[in-house]
């Protein structure tokens, strides 16, 4: 590894506080809401639930891309986030957190609220999404430069960007003009159904690493089939990463495919963030040189990690262990 080696990692997306409550079934029955999966709805909808609960909140910075970016930061990395907050208190604590954890922060703000998601976390560790995307879904395009991915060895372009077309184009193109190799994850299976007509052309295009997990990749190639399917991901990319949860993940590179297992230990206290820093260890490993095999170590000991905490910051302690691999 050289002196000289750029290893900047530049995260691209929204710019969220994670709001986390442990609380039981009955609460999310009380809220007419089925368990699991997200849903969208106003700011004053998330102040009504937060009402709700005797429960004292946990409130993280949050957004996929953002808890990738803090991952490589608290790893020792160069990391940079770009994004848009609102002028609150909210917004404050999302870019001062994430200054803390040694994110160098590209955060334009809005006259709209931050964007919020207030995750319900049962006593199964399963999480009910109420999300509030506010000021996150403003950023604009047209003030998308290749210069904010400057001296960048790995552009992490958020999957939900997809949602935005253009905005995603005038990211993928900008990250791809500073001549850095740009990584996309899938983010999920909706994203992929949604952007279906254009998915292939930007993978085929612009993507050098593509991350999914089982549900994004069956609904991208078609295979349930886990060899089927990595070989399928791999086609137009550099790396192609297949994350299996608990079972590990496949990694495809120059040919071969890598299979990683996934760290054991204790038994999973919440799942939030997982894919977002497993995603983590593998592109800071990659940005600095290591091999697959310990590039996929980090990236398991940051997905494993994260299920033993609420929300998707690692204490110390965890960062400490996690940099015994390095």
């Amino acid at each position: 590894m050289t002196e000289n080696r750029v290893t900047r990692i530049t995260g691209i997306g929204s710019a969220l506080v994670d709001i986390l409550i442990n609380e039981s079934d009955q609460f999310l029955t009380n809220l007419g809401k089925e368990k699991g999966g997200m849903t969208l709805v106003e700011d004053k909808d998330i102040e009504l639930i937060l009402a709700r609960t005797n429960q004292t909140p946990v409130v993280v910075p949050g957004g996929a891309a953002c808890n990738t970016i803090v991952g490589v930061g608290n790893l020792g990395g160069n990391a940079r986030f770009i994004g848009r907050r609102g002028n609150d208190g909210y917004g404050q604590a999302f870019e001062k957190q994430i200054v803390k954890c040694n994110v160098e922060p590209i955060v334009s703000i809005s006259d709209s609220p931050t964007g919020k998601v207030l995750s319900v976390i049962t006593p199964d560790a399963q999480r009910s999404m109420f999300t509030f995307l506010g000021a996150s879904t403003e950023l604009d395009p047209k003030l998308i430069f290749p210069d904010m991915f400057k001296d960048t060895a790995i552009s992490m372009i958020e999957g939900y960007l997809l949602f935005n077309r253009v905005l995603m184009m005038a990211a993928i193109k900008a990250a791809k003009a500073s001549g850095s190799l740009i990584a996309l994850d899938l983010a999920s299976f909706e994203v992929v159904n949604t952007a279906r007509d254009i998915l292939e052309n930007i993978i085929k295009n612009y993507v050098d690493i593509l991350i999914a997990n089982e549900d994004e990749a069956k609904a991208y190639t078609g295979y349930e089939d886990e060899q089927k399917s990595i070989k399928a991901l791999s086609q137009h990319v550099t790396y192609a990463v297949l994350k299996l949860g608990k079972r590990g993940s496949y990694v495809s590179h120059n040919n071969t495919i890598t299979r990683i297992f996934a760290q054991s230990g204790n038994v999973p206290v919440d799942t939030t963030g997982a894919g977002d820093l497993w995603a983590a260890g593998f592109l800071f490993g990659i940005a600095h040189g290591f091999s697959i095999e310990k590039s996929g170590r980090i990236a398991s000991a940051c997905g494993y990690e994260v299920c033993q905490v609420m929300g998707a910051q690692l204490p110390c302690d965890a960062w400490s262990r996690i940099k015994t691999l390095i």
